[in-house]
């Protein structure tokens, strides 16, 4: 699903990419994270060429998840040209999810 790139930083991840990236704002130990990580997969799948997912675990970078106010798990935020344009809390069905993100990208 995911492609791994090394960057020197959050923003320079979010500044550089080419296409709206949805970010998945997540814990291991997250039930409903666990969830939407199959969802996810189904969103790439069908959205690939329009959006890029990224994860991004919270345990390893509390500062981004205080930086971009995420206080519930699964929290995903939709950036566009460096900057979030959208948010979602909590679980998603697939294809809501991809009727709501394609009005968006």
């Amino acid at each position: 699903m995911a492609v791994k790139k090394e960057y020197g930083s959050f923003q320079e991840m979010i500044a550089e990419s080419d296409m709206p990236l949805l970010i998945d704002f997540y814990a291991p130990w997250c039930g409903p994270c666990q969830l939407m990580a199959k969802i996810l997969e189904q969103v790439n799948a069908q959205l690939k060429d329009r959006l890029r997912v990224v994860k991004i675990n919270t345990d390893n970078y509390p500062d981004l998840a205080t930086q971009y106010q995420v206080y519930a798990l699964p929290t995903l935020v939709l950036f566009k040209q460096g900057q979030p344009v959208d948010r979602i809390e909590g679980v998603l069905q697939a294809d809501q999810l991809i009727q709501h993100l394609q009005a968006l990208v």
